[in-house]
């Protein structure tokens, strides 16, 4: 089986970072992603796409991703579900995301040394979360 999703796009806004009660860094963030056509009006139209990092990945999207910065996102699709305050279930689908890859640097055209040290970023021996980490979601 598989389940891989690779996106590019910009940040709608400056990601949100925060922890699990037993201290694993979780960062969410939307990712506007155009669509390959036009609506009738002749516009181009984009999905926002709700990404989750775990982990050092997801300190290191935190403290150097901002809104409106273009970024590779590569990942895997999952589906959650809880119970709403209102009653019913709800179900959320994310990209959790193994690896960003910034695609512009921060500013417009200026040198950053921390920033080229960041061009890819991924969770190779940080870990995923995985499905575990699931149920520590703190959102």
């Amino acid at each position: 089986m598989l389940n891989r999703v690779i996106l590019i796009g910009r940040l709608t806004r400056d990601p949100e970072l925060k922890y699990t009660p037993n201290g694993k860094a979780v960062a969410t963030f939307f990712l506007a992603v155009d669509r390959g056509f036009t609506n009738q009006q002749g516009e181009r139209e984009a999905d926002f796409i709700p990404i989750v990092a775990w982990n050092k990945l997801a300190e290191t999207v935190a403290h150097n991703l901002v809104k409106g910065r273009l970024v590779a996102v590569e990942g895997k699709l999952r589906v959650r579900s809880y119970e709403a305050k209102e009653g019913g279930r709800r179900y959320v689908t994310e990209v959790y995301a193994d690896m960003i890859e910034f695609l512009e640097r921060k500013g417009s055209g200026t040198s950053d040394a921390n920033d080229d040290n960041l061009s890819s970023l991924d969770n190779e021996g940080y870990g995923s979360g995985g499905d575990d980490a699931l149920d520590e979601v703190p959102f």
